[in-house]
């Protein structure tokens, strides 16, 4: 950069990953502390493999979406208390939230072999092994595009679609699908 040139920063962009990072952080801890299991799904994980694959192609998110196990609920809720969250059970959703934040930048639970919805096709997956990414337990990449494919909401392809790009959906990722989630993989594919 020539001398006397500014330096813009998105300060904005760098707060929210902070932010988001400085609550994964906080899962992580919380966890290992009660020697329990979590597997982080949704938008986090997607960013989290996208940019592994393709440095500044991930999409960032609000909130934390994390697998557990639902005989797990009153040990996380203890524990979160210890790390300065509370539980909470609102509107159909189980969550861990810091006081005064609301529940789109809260730590969403679902349950491991459960489905999210009444009308999702498949149950979330088992909690499996996990992929570790800068220190946090991520749902294996499959788990992860399966749950996108069942939620299939606009979010949900946006984010396939980032991790189309990135080269992450193989073959070996879709083989294993039902038909009705790899069609779905094909309309997302099918966009512009």
């Amino acid at each position: 950069m020539a001398a006397g040139m500014p330096t813009y920063v998105n300060t904005f962009y760098e707060d929210r990953v902070e932010r988001i990072f400085d609550l994964a952080g906080l899962v992580e801890r919380l966890f290992a502390s009660g020697g329990l299991e979590y597997r982080i799904v949704g938008g986090l994980a997607a960013y989290l493999y996208v940019e592994e694959a393709a440095p500044d192609a991930g999409r960032l998110t609000r909130d934390i979406d994390i697998i557990v196990r639902r005989e797990d609920l009153n040990r996380i809720a203890t524990a979160a208390g210890k790390f300065g969250l509370e539980y909470r059970h609102a509107a159909g959703l189980d969550m861990l939230i810091r006081p005064g934040e609301t529940a789109r930048r809260a730590i969403h639970l679902v349950f491991a072999g459960e489905r999210i919805r009444p009308d999702y096709v498949e149950p979330a997956p088992a909690m499996g092994l996990s992929r570790t990414v800068r220190g946090l337990r991520l749902i294996p990449l499959t788990g992860l595009v399966r749950m996108k494919l069942t939620s299939f909401r606009l979010k949900d392809q946006t984010h396939l679609k980032d991790m189309e790009e990135a080269g992450l959906i193989t073959p070996e990722v879709l083989e294993p699908l039902p038909a009705l989630l790899r069609e779905r993989f094909e309309r997302v594919r099918a966009q512009e």
